[in-house]
Order: C-alpha cells, then sequence, then structure tokens
C-alpha cells in the first residue's frame, strides 16, 4: 500500500471547486464503495455498463491516480496467479468516505477495511468478475448484489456470500444465482465446511421473503479451477454438509471468460453403477 503526504479536506474541497474532482471522480467513488475492492479493468467494465463516459483506460488510470495522490483512494499491487502482470486493486479511504457522506451516499468503510487479508481481497475480485460477466453475458440478467445477506437461523448468525448475486429475469420469472467464492487460503477446508453449514441451515429454514428471497436462491460455488471444485466437493461429502433442497452448482474462474455463459456451471452425480461421482457440464439456456 502506498503511503505519502498530508492531504486535508481545504485542500480536496478546492479541487472540487476548480473542477479537477468531477462527477466521473464521484461515479468512480460510489463504484468502489459498492464493491470494496475493484480492479481498473473492472471499474471500466462498471462505467461501461453504468452508461458512464470515461474516453479510455489511460484517462481513467489517471483519475485514479489524481485519487490516490489526494489520499481519497488507496491503490495495493497484486502479481497475477501465473506471474505475468501486476494488477492495481482500488479501496477507499477516509477522505473518500468524507467526500460521499458528503454527498448523502451511504459509506460503511471504516480503516479496518484496508487491512483485510489477501484472500479475502481475491474472493471479492472474482466475485466482482463473475457478476460482471453475467451483467454484459446474459440476456437475462437483472441486477446485482455485492454482498447479500443471508441469516443462518438454528446457528443464530447473520453471514455473506463472498461472490455477491445476480437476478435472471425471463417471460417475468426470476431466480437469484448466489456465489460463494472459495480460494485455496490457509484453513480453506475448515472455512469451507463452516461456510457450509450456515448455507445449510439457511436453505433448510427457508421461507418466503427470508432475506428479501421470494424464492430458494440458486447456490453456485466460485472456485479457482475443476481440481479445486473436486476437492471442494470432496470436503463437503466428506463433512456430510450437502444441502438436500437444492442442486449444488460449481463453477470456476476461468469459465467466467467464456463467451457464452450457458456451459459454464458444474455439476458432481452420484453414478449408481460405481457409486462414485462424476463431474458433468451443467447446460442452463437461461445463460444464453
Amino acid at each position: 500500500m502506498e503511503k505519502t503526504g498530508y492531504v486535508s479536506m481545504n485542500q480536496i474541497v478546492h479541487k472540487i471547486n476548480l473542477g479537477h474532482i468531477n462527477d466521473l471522480h464521484f461515479a468512480i467513488l460510489e463504484l468502489v464503495n459498492e464493491f470494496e475492492f475493484i480492479t481498473s479493468r473492472q471499474l471500466c467494465q462498471m462505467l461501461e455498463h453504468k452508461g458512464i463516459e470515461y474516453k479510455s483506460q489511460e484517462k481513467l488510470n489517471n483519475k485514479l491516480e489524481q485519487l490516490v495522490k489526494s489520499k481519497i483512494l488507496t491503490r495495493y499491487y497484486f502479481t497475477s496467479e501465473d506471474g505475468k502482470g501486476i494488477y492495481r486493486i482500488y479501496c477507499l479511504e477516509k477522505m473518500g468516505k468524507y467526500l460521499l457522506s458528503s454527498r448523502g451516499i451511504e459509506c460503511k468503510w471504516q480503516q479496518s477495511d484496508n487491512t483485510k487479508p489477501v484472500a479475502m481481497i481475491k474472493k471479492r475480485l472474482a466475485g466482482n468478475q463473475v457478476i460482471i460477466a453475467y451483467l454484459k453475458k446474459v440476456k437475462a440478467f437483472d441486477e446485482y448484489v455485492v454482498k447479500p445477506t443471508l441469516n443462518a437461523k438454528t446457528l443464530g448468525k447473520v453471514f455473506k456470500s463472498t461472490g455477491g448475486s445476480v437476478k435472471l429475469t425471463k417471460n417475468s420469472k426470476s431466480i437469484i444465482f448466489l456465489f460463494e467464492v472459495i480460494r485455496r487460503e490457509e484453513e480453506w477446508q475448515k472455512k469451507l465446511i463452516d461456510k457450509m453449514k450456515m448455507y445449510r441451515d439457511f436453505y433448510e429454514n427457508f421461507v418466503t421473503m427470508d432475506c428479501g428471497f421470494s424464492t430458494l436462491p440458486q447456490l453456485i460455488v466460485v472456485c479457482e479451477d475443476e481440481r479445486h471444485a473436486a476437492e471442494c466437493f470432496k470436503e463437503m461429502v466428506t463433512n456430510k454438509v450437502e444441502i438436500p433442497k437444492i442442486k449444488l452448482y460449481f463453477t470456476t474462474d476461468l469459465r467466467q471468460i467464456q463467451e457464452n455463459l450457458n456451459k459454464t456451471l458444474l455439476e458432481f452425480k452420484l453414478d449408481e453403477e460405481t457409486n462414485k461421482y462424476k463431474v458433468e457440464d451443467v447446460e442452463l439456456k437461461l445463460l444464453d
């Protein structure tokens, strides 16, 4: 994380009055606030989706540079998994919260948000990518929620799905996909089991309009790759945390890059003859 000299609120107000910080800067701030952690590429895609003109990635990068220098945003550098490139991740700084609050925009940012573990940031970025893939490629896309809240009634816990949710609507019928992003972090197996226990509690005790859902949402587990999906499923079966009420689907980061998402989901099915599970692609016409 970069840290340089102090910037006062008066200096920032002066920049706004001069027009050096304008509506595009505020649109960027609102997106960073909504997603918590976001890459410059993801910001471009979300600005496009909202119909906000930003001219080019280079121009957007200049705006981001101004916001970082003014202590309105913080920037992290990550190297990609394959080591081929470095990508920049943005999140709010205290000044950013002040500016959004001054415009009456709800902002729950706290100083501790900028000290979140790397695995948590990577989950958020993977979730962003899934949401963007659906809003760009699926005709039935209706809306998204970055951090949907769920309630595990028996356990007495409120929790969030790490990958967000998307609502798909076709012929006035809607379904919500909930995305749970799993990364191979420290003790990831235990974290997966604990989270699945909460999901099972939510699904087993579901009644209409729980957490705003009119019908049972579809849970999709987003894994790093197909081998990881198999490892996750094995953990779930071994620890008996499957959810009888729903079909559990899996997907991977790379599958979101496909041009059409209708074959991006996986399902593990029990073969009656061999009594072993086999992985199958799930084709959903709704995702065309």
